[in-house]
């Protein structure tokens, strides 16, 4: 009987070898999905390295949103590649990531965001991507759920609808990309803190960590809102500031909300997850801090303005709360590729979406990984954007913080 109950774990424990041909730092959704491709091409001699437990950082702590609706021509193609791959990633990884297609409503409530949704609707028509600007009675008819009463402050006057929008399982993206990677060869040490880089002649050799000197042929930080604390010790200035970004979740009920909506106007997004809890997110806030601790001003706000799109959530309780961590840059878009330093590359810089881009970031730093050469669809991501000026502005593709 007892082996109908025996527990596989899905990566092994295993002793940190003094030196491997790529050591990446953050055990989250980027860092393994890196590793997992890494072993599709042929490199297996790779080091996972998380300070805290797997997942312990922002792929833990979103709300597990997955769209491809953005504004600029390079973050519609990007985020369009990352969510073919989830759409299929379940079956390539062999595990259940319960992704839920529901469709995304991007609610405009004024006339100046109404012209910004039909042109991100058009620039996405215009790249391949499913979504279209709906009127008010469309938005009716797609979601009955909602207020769509005109008097109201601020009264819902259309919007822009991503049909393939949809959600997913964050923790188990997590296991499914570690697991995998494990499958491969790939070492994932849990508990092991990088404290320093060593860098000879320009090239980073390795890293310094809480459990000794570790050497490296490439390392790769992929630590979201930590970046500045690893780039630091390569003197490498990034331009990143962080922000705490909150949300929280009602008890279960049966299924009534069958699509994601965003609100560009009241800064809030609201969908319900499998297990029937209302998922409730909001502006990033405005403050800096490594402090994770949720706060009742957000609680108030978030719940305030997701009742003048839902009244009747107003019965519901509140069953828990959380904080993630951001790391914004100043155009809102990622930072990826190369540094000035040899052999250490970045993965850094996304705000309030990154976790969407898990499956495309691993493919693309793998393949810079193993060619040396960007790829094309990260080469407008590069660090030195900001000394060419030449920017990916991606603000006001979204309805909180960006």
């Amino acid at each position: 009987m007892s082996g109908l109950f025996s527990f596989k774990p899905f990566w092994r424990e295993r002793d940190i070898a003094p030196s491997y041909d790529v050591v990446i730092i953050g055990g989250g959704a980027h860092g393994l999905a890196t590793a997992y491709e890494l072993t599709k091409r042929g490199i297996t001699n790779v080091a996972v390295l998380e300070m805290n437990y797997i997942g312990a950082g922002g792929s833990g702590r979103n709300t597990t949103i997955l769209r491809a609706n953005y504004k600029t021509p390079e973050g519609i193609a990007f985020y369009g590649e990352s969510l073919k791959i989830y759409q299929q990633l379940s079956q390539e990884l062999d595990f259940n990531l319960l992704i839920s297609k529901h469709g995304h409503l991007t609610l405009a409530h004024s006339e100046r965001s109404v012209a910004v949704q039909r042109e991100r609707a058009e620039a996405n028509q215009l790249m391949g991507v499913d979504s279209r600007w709906v009127e008010p009675d469309e938005v009716a008819r797609l979601c009955p759920q909602l207020n769509m009463s005109r008097e109201v402050a601020y009264p819902i006057q259309g919007a822009l609808y991503h049909p393939p929008g949809a959600v997913i399982r964050h923790d188990a993206v997590v296991w499914g990309y570690a697991r995998k990677a494990d499958a491969g060869g790939v070492h994932i040490h849990q508990g092991v803190e990088v404290t320093g880089l060593k860098i000879e002649n320009g090239r980073c050799v390795g890293v310094e960590t809480n459990r000794g000197p570790i050497a490296a042929g490439t390392v790769m930080s992929a630590v979201a809102g930590w970046t500045s604390m690893i780039t630091d010790m390569a003197g490498i200035e990034m331009p990143l500031t962080n922000h705490p970004l909150q949300a929280f979740v009602t008890e279960p009920v049966k299924p009534l909300l069958s699509k994601i909506i965003v609100s560009a106007g009241l800064h809030v997004y609201v969908s319900q997850t499998d297990r029937g809890e209302f998922l409730i997110g909001a502006e990033i806030e405005p403050y800096t801090t490594y402090n994770t601790r949720s706060t009742f001003t957000f609680l108030e706000h978030g719940a305030h303005n997701a009742l003048e799109l839902m009244p009747f959530l107003a019965r519901l309780k509140i069953l828990r709360q959380w904080t993630g961590y951001c790391d914004m840059t100043p155009d809102y878009s990622p930072v990826m590729g190369l540094t000035e330093v040899e052999g250490f590359l970045v993965d850094a810089g996304w705000g309030t979406w990154g976790f969407k881009a898990s499956p495309i970031c691993g493919v693309t730093m793998a393949e810079l990984i193993a060619t040396g050469k960007t790829p094309a669809l990260i080469e407008p991501f590069a660090l030195e954007r900001f000394h060419k000026d030449t920017v990916v502005p991606e603000k006001g593709a979204a309805a909180v913080s960006h």
